[in-house]
């Protein structure tokens, strides 16, 4: 059976009682999880959903999320996630460029998702935390079979020179680096409780805590939404034994005035990534929790995980390790050949992970994978011993607390202001998120409007993480010969 649905299979069939998916005390083991998604994959076949066909979920870490993932994988469709955060233009985007033919959307989070399906007329289903509270079709008795090079998952990612591409992860994509992640990072087995805090919609949550928690049969426990004091709660209730996050939940987990107080024993192992971890949160995590802390990088395209410090190997705080098992790096100049050691240069990667490619966009497709290597954007350099350090990105994507948010993207809204003449969003320095959202606006001449102004607009159209937090007004911004914005040369004004 090839589909990534047969880890669910094999896990309910073997670990058919244990507790699969936990969020405070309602609870799926995995038979009831298995026999859930078989349910949401009859119903999606009454409905005409046929392989390869895509399926939305726009829903926050509840246990309906795992039901309808696997549920469509059942079915034999590609899954689309979707930050519920975005608002109604931004999933219509993503519902019209995926060629979506039904959307699941969750019943508290407002009607985002009918009024995108609704613009591009398709069905949307409105589900509880729970999930769908009935069924239509008959359940489907066993996943249907896709091949290896089948996509299972469109994730958005990268619009820095545009809108977002979807990237095409497949089942061979997916599955191995689950697998991977099991085998030589997290180490997690039937007895393992991993804490659902990182986003499923994010492709981080999605392989490394639901697809290794089940190749492993191992507990997810969720939190809908990320709050310190809640993951210290549920460590310490659940006993929680591996910990996922981007350095800003350690940060906000370390700084809690409760901290101190919290059951943190059950702690073994903690993964981070999404962007650099700061080594002293890192040590003074390590050192308050009595856990260890593992860095690591990966991509939207790389399924994610590419290189992490790995247990049994000797950990480098501030690096990202080497590579895991199934992927080749190099780093390259731009011409692709590779550079000295310690040099910097452009991250490159081939292996089981890397990206079918970019949903119908073979030229962008080409020009991130011109020779078999995929080029990241992200520059670094390599030590002796074969581990990486980020030095820098190239591309201009800006990672706010571990969430993309793509300048070009807030730079069309700001535009479309009847005030604005010109904008560049650029990413500025955050003590704690990492990066932050910059603006740098010019006016038409004889307007005017105020920050607050332009961000009430942006605020109205985008997700929330997304709007600048800083906007400073200029008579006109960088550009180079050809009369582009210089988007590096764009720094932080008085305003």
């Amino acid at each position: 059976m090839t589909t990534l649905a047969a880890n669910l299979v094999k896990a309910a069939t073997e670990h058919a009682d244990r507790t699969a998916i936990r969020l405070d005390d309602a609870t799926l083991t995995y038979a009831e999880l298995h026999a859930a998604a078989t349910r949401v994959a009859g119903d999606l076949v009454a409905q005409g959903i046929a392989p390869g066909d895509r399926v939305g979920l726009v829903l926050p870490n509840v246990p309906a999320y795992p039901i309808l993932f696997y549920g469509a994988l059942y079915a034999g469709a590609v899954v689309v996630p979707m930050n519920p955060l975005l608002k109604a233009r931004e999933i219509e985007y993503y519902l019209k460029d995926s060629g979506m033919s039904l959307v699941f959307g969750w019943d508290g989070g407002g009607d985002a998702v009918p009024t995108g399906a609704e613009a591009v007329g398709i069905p949307s289903v409105m589900v509880g935390a729970l999930g769908p509270e009935s069924s239509q079709g008959e359940p489907v008795d066993e996943p249907v079979d896709r091949a290896d090079d089948d996509t299972a998952v469109i994730l958005y990612t990268s619009g820095t020179t545009g809108q977002p591409k979807g990237a095409e992860l497949t089942h061979h994509n997916l599955n191995s680096n689950a697998r991977t992640s099991v085998s030589a990072l997290i180490q997690i087995g039937p007895e393992d409780v991993v804490m659902g805090c990182l986003p499923l919609f994010h492709v981080f949550g999605l392989t490394c805590g639901l697809n290794a928690a089940v190749v492993g049969g191992s507990c997810l426990t969720l939190i809908p939404r990320f709050d310190a004091g809640k993951a210290l709660e549920v460590v310490g209730r659940d006993k929680v034994t591996v910990f996922e996050g981007v350095p800003t939940m350690y940060a906000g987990l370390l700084q809690h005035p409760h901290a101190g107080e919290a059951d943190m024993s059950s702690l073994r192992t903690c993964i981070t990534g999404g962007s650099a971890m700061p080594v002293e949160i890192l040590r003074s995590f390590e050192d308050t929790f009595g856990c260890e802390v593992f860095e690591g990088y990966g991509l939207s395209e790389t399924s994610p995980v590419a290189s992490f410090n790995q247990p049994g190997h000797e950990r480098k705080p501030g690096t990202i390790g080497f590579p895991v098992p199934g992927c080749e790096m190099r780093v390259v100049d731009d011409e692709g050949a590779d550079v000295e050691d310690g040099d910097p240069g452009e991250i490159a990667i081939r292996g089981e992970n890397v990206m079918k490619g970019y949903w119908g966009r073979p030229d962008a497709t080409a020009e991130s994978i011109p020779d078999g290597w995929f080029r990241t954007g992200d520059v670094a350099t390599r030590d002796d011993d074969g581990y990486y350090t980020i030095v820098d990105r190239k591309k201009d994507l800006i990672i706010r607390g571990g969430y993309n948010v793509y300048p070009r993207e807030i730079e069309e809204v700001l535009y479309e202001h009847p005030a604005v003449a010109e904008a560049a969003v650029v990413g500025i320095p955050h003590d704690e998120l990492g990066e932050d959202v910059g603006a740098a606006v010019a006016f038409k001449p004889g307007e005017s409007a105020t920050v607050e102004e332009l961000q009430a607009f942006v605020k109205e159209r985008v997700a929330a993480y997304k709007y600048p937090r800083e906007i400073w007004l200029v008579d006109e911004l960088p550009k180079g010969p050809t009369g582009k914005i210089l988007r590096r040369e764009v720094k932080p004004t008085s305003t």
